[in-house]
């Protein structure tokens, strides 16, 4: 591991709980550190770049047109800026000020998450409605700005589909706004979204793309994502304060070229490979039950493990398994979870798609540890 972080006095982590910002999110592929090392070692005007780079992106994935912002979270405050203040630059730089425009964004409650909070950062204002078609359409009035959709695998509660909402939304002229950051793989879902209806989708550039963890994409409908950009940096804008550097913009570039050539099937063998060596691995300790699971909905399909044990018998609690293996050595990043498909039956949970080759040895032997010392 890079002597950088312990000559800071930072000790890394081996990360077994997935491509999480709060653990610095993915590991770049070595053309996207080189591609943004060359970036770093010239000046360039930046609309310039951000329209080249959203028409190469946008031509590559196979939509109609892109824009990369500085992550999911800040796309998400961009198409909410987008939606109420449009291209209209004496609007655009007076916002959080909304006097006179739509400002108003409905949301499923089933919807609302920890990041909507970029939402409001333009003066837009949720209103919230049940998960029925007829709700949602008797929520949109002359104040309605845009729908926003959230895919996740962490919102399991019942939802109007994307189509349906597309359906209403569009019948009234309203713009749909999806939230799909972390919804790689499969590739498909990268335009899917835009096939069911949506007018704007945002993903994080440093999850299933293993591009720079401070970057985003959102692709969509040309006079949408055109807004998206005239509400972003370098303008004089909210997302002034979201810069995405020409290194990020490039590196954001190149990893889309990589995910797009990627064989994806190959690499799925590979976490498939891990994931039943982890659990042969850790099935054979004592009351331990371990499985292969794959998250919630129709995005982030990275297969993991998933494991429980009697607690009285082994002696140690998940939250206690999950600070061992945190304090080391090695330092291992696990995942706790409630799981909504076991009656919420709390499990940790090992992420195989965030190792390096061989770490699945190391976390299997110091699971093993852990568990056999308690």
């Amino acid at each position: 591991m890079s002597r950088i972080y312990h000559d800071l006095g930072v000790e890394p982590i081996i990360n077994a709980s997935g491509t999480v910002t709060a653990y610095s999110g993915t590991l770049m592929w070595p053309e996207v550190s080189d591609a943004m090392n060359q970036a770093s070692r010239a000046y360039v005007v930046m609309e310039e770049l951000h329209l080249a780079a959203g028409k190469r992106i946008a031509q590559l994935i196979g939509v109609p047109a892109a824009h990369v912002c500085a992550s999911a979270t800040a796309g998400i405050a961009l198409v909410a800026a987008a939606a109420v203040a449009g291209s209209d630059k004496e609007a655009i730089r007076r916002l959080p000020d909304v006097t006179g425009l739509r400002h108003e964004i409905i949301v499923q409650r089933t919807h609302r998450m920890a990041y909507d909070q970029a939402i409001l950062l333009c003066g837009a204002r949720f209103v919230e409605v049940d998960p029925e078609p007829e709700a949602l359409a008797s929520a949109i009035t002359d104040q309605t700005a845009g729908i926003f959709y959230v895919l996740s695998w962490g919102l399991t509660g019942q939802a109007i589909p994307l189509p349906e909402v597309a359906r209403i939304a569009h019948a009234k002229g309203v713009p749909v706004l999806v939230d799909a950051a972390s919804e790689l793989p499969p590739l498909s879902n990268l335009y899917r979204f835009l096939d069911e209806g949506a007018d704007a989708v945002i993903f994080s550039g440093g999850k299933g793309f293993r591009g720079p963890q401070a970057s985003g994409l959102i692709v969509g409908k040309p006079r949408l994502i055109e807004a998206c950009r005239l509400n972003d940096c370098p303008h004089p804008s909210i997302g002034r304060a979201m810069k995405t550097g020409k290194e990020e913009i490039v590196g954001l570039v190149k990893a889309v070229e990589l995910y797009m050539a990627r064989d994806h099937e190959a690499e799925m063998l590979v976490w498939e490979r891990r994931v039943q060596y982890l659990i042969d691995q850790l099935s054979a300790i004592p009351t331990v039950k371990a499985w292969r699971q794959t998250p919630y909905g129709v995005g982030q399909l990275f297969p993991h493990v998933a494991m429980t044990w009697d607690i009285q018998k082994l002696e140690v609690s998940y939250q206690e398994f999950w600070e061992v293996m945190l304090a080391g050595p090695p330092r291992i990043m696990t995942q706790q979870y409630d799981d909504p498909f076991r009656n919420r039956e709390h499990q940790i949970r090992l992420h195989v798609h965030t190792l390096q080759e061989g770490q699945e040895v190391l976390l299997a032997r110091r699971v093993q540890e852990v568990l056999a010392e308690q």
